[in-house]
């Protein structure tokens, strides 16, 4: 009975230390490799996940494309000459994929020349690296792209299910990309840097459109208008409170 016991515990220790390994690598920011050299690979491997990150990898850009649409990396190290598909193709087709719009991507390549670094930059990276690099380097450059991609609170405006996020100029609602113009946006902004509080158009037209612009107070109205069209498409709960004879503001008890 001792020794069944024994095992017993042992089974449930072993268990437990899988799952707390399981929680913790998936804490950790994901890498995906994408080179076809298998010592570079390897190479990468070892330094980045000695630098706390968890890494994937694939041979080729048609493997790249699936790896990301099972489980999208926080950032992705493209080699440019790949079989079949090329880095550059690859790049581009992941930024026209939804989970992959705002992923960082480092361009691994030893093309060197201007017109070359032009052409990746142009195709959606952030970052571009020339072969041969010293491991140091491109692990600072991950954690340089990974910072600038991950906006601090200061960066974010939340109220309700809106999120702005002021470092990458978008808006979401409900986890959904919010398509604004520019009087749009700044209005929204206006409203969710206070909350609750009425503003007259008077108010609006001086922090919005600015002091020296002369626009008619019922221009305030229309970009409203379009404002509330674009946030409620879908049926979503109306927001923006017009407040008679005062203005509007962004509240909650305007969806009740």
């Amino acid at each position: 009975m001792t020794g069944r016991r024994e095992m017993r515990r042992r089974l449930r220790l072993s268990t437990l230390i899988l799952r707390i390994n399981s929680i913790v690598t998936e804490d950790r920011p994901h890498v995906l490799i994408v080179e076809d050299e298998a010592p570079l690979v390897t190479m990468l491997r070892y330094n980045l996940e000695s630098d706390g990150y968890r890494v994937s990898e694939a041979v080729d850009g048609e493997e790249a494309l699936l790896l990301v649409a099972e489980d999208p990396p926080d950032l992705v190290l493209l080699d440019w000459m790949l079989p079949s598909l090329s880095g550059i193709e690859v790049c581009r087709r992941m930024r026209r994929s939804n989970p992959m719009r705002t992923v960082p991507i480092i361009m691994l390549t030893a093309r060197g020349e201007e017109s070359d670094r032009v052409r990746g930059l142009d195709a959606g990276a952030d970052d571009y690296i020339t072969k041969p690099f010293s491991p140091r380097e491109l692990l600072a450059r991950v954690r340089a792209v990974m910072r600038r991609a991950q906006p601090s609170e200061n960066d974010l405006l939340i109220y309700a299910d809106i999120e702005m996020d002021l470092a990458r100029h978008k808006v979401q609602r409900s986890g959904v990309e919010v398509h604004l113009g520019p009087t749009e946006y700044r209005l929204l902004r206006h409203f969710l840097e206070s909350p609750g509080r009425v503003f007259s158009r008077e108010q609006l037209l001086d922090t919005v459109w600015g002091r020296d612009v002369y626009v008619e107070a019922r221009t305030v109205d229309v970009h409203i208008r379009r404002l509330r069209k674009t946030l409620n498409d879908e049926g979503r709960a109306d927001l923006i409170r017009t407040v008679r004879s005062a203005g509007y503001s962004i509240d909650l008890s305007a969806a009740n």
